[in-house]
């Protein structure tokens, strides 16, 4: 069974669609939002009498509602060879098939952009409302090759997403230089954006206390021997921490709360990150 999770903007969604999500638009919802006068809102149907009666004025008063909406959700995802490596490309398949499953039940519009050094367009998903798309997609994922010597299509994502505001995950490990990300973010910005970051743990612990060690660069193919020591260790995990510290104060300075995925998938870690 695909597990599903939950997702929310923040503020009122924009959108003429119904569907899940709060937003300003009048209409027939069932959230109320407040009364007016009859004149100003021509909505016998909305008529109530209680309020009517206690108007000093006599009028007719109406009440309104907001009716909620549907918006897009989309992925940007990194498919640069780095995201091959330690089971991430597992973990971005599995979730984007729960987020599609999800999307569908909610009632939102669901899109993918692959990227590695362009964008993949062989794997293009424009938003869809299809049952099935995520699940095709992810069996895609599952089987693709990831060569890809950088994530520089990444910036070029944006033009592929919807015109109108959406909720765009933004996955990858983030081995990018930070003005990458910057200029990433930046290009992002007309749309709420969560940055998830596929970090597991045995990527900065090779478990081993000490020997030789075969390093390898997935995306330069560049490969080096290491004498793996006490001291070489708490450098590497050093550098880890400082990595973490410097994406995390990127991210707020664009007011975002990244996700960080350290094991296998957990949806309902997703929601506990929304709901937070």
């Amino acid at each position: 069974m695909i597990p599903e999770l939950h997702y929310r903007v923040a503020g009122a969604a924009r959108g003429h669609f119904p569907g899940h999500h709060r937003s300003r638009l009048g209409g027939n919802g069932f959230e109320f939002r407040g009364h007016a006068n009859l004149h100003d809102a021509p909505d016998a149907r909305r008529i109530d009498v209680h309020a009517s009666l206690r108007d000093p004025f006599g009028r007719w008063i109406v009440r309104l509602h907001n009716q909620r909406v549907s918006i897009p959700v989309a992925v940007v995802a990194d498919l640069s060879a780095s995201i091959g490596v330690a089971r991430k490309q597992g973990v971005l398949a599995d979730f984007v098939q729960s987020l599609a499953l999800s999307a569908w039940r909610t009632g939102d519009s669901f899109g993918f952009v692959g990227c590695d050094s362009t964008v993949r367009r062989e794997l293009l998903l424009p938003q869809t409302r299809a049952r099935g798309a995520g699940t095709a997609l992810a069996a895609s994922l599952r089987a693709l090759t990831l060569a890809g010597r950088s994530a520089e299509g990444l910036k070029q994502a944006h033009g592929h997403l919807p015109q109108r505001r959406a909720l765009v995950f933004l996955v990858s490990d983030f081995h990018l230089p930070l003005a990458d990300v910057a200029a990433v973010l930046a290009q992002l910005a007309n749309h709420d954006v969560l940055p998830v970051v596929l970090w597991p743990h045995d990527e900065f612990d090779l478990g081993a206390p000490r020997g030789l060690a075969d390093m390898a660069e997935p995306e330069s193919g560049q490969r080096r021997w290491l004498w793996w020591r006490p001291a070489l260790r708490e450098r590497w995990q050093a550098a880890a921490q400082e990595r973490r510290a410097a994406l995390i104060q990127l991210f707020r300075a664009q007011r975002l709360s990244p996700l960080f995925i350290e094991g296998v998938f957990d949806a309902d870690a997703v929601t506990r990150h929304f709901m937070a």
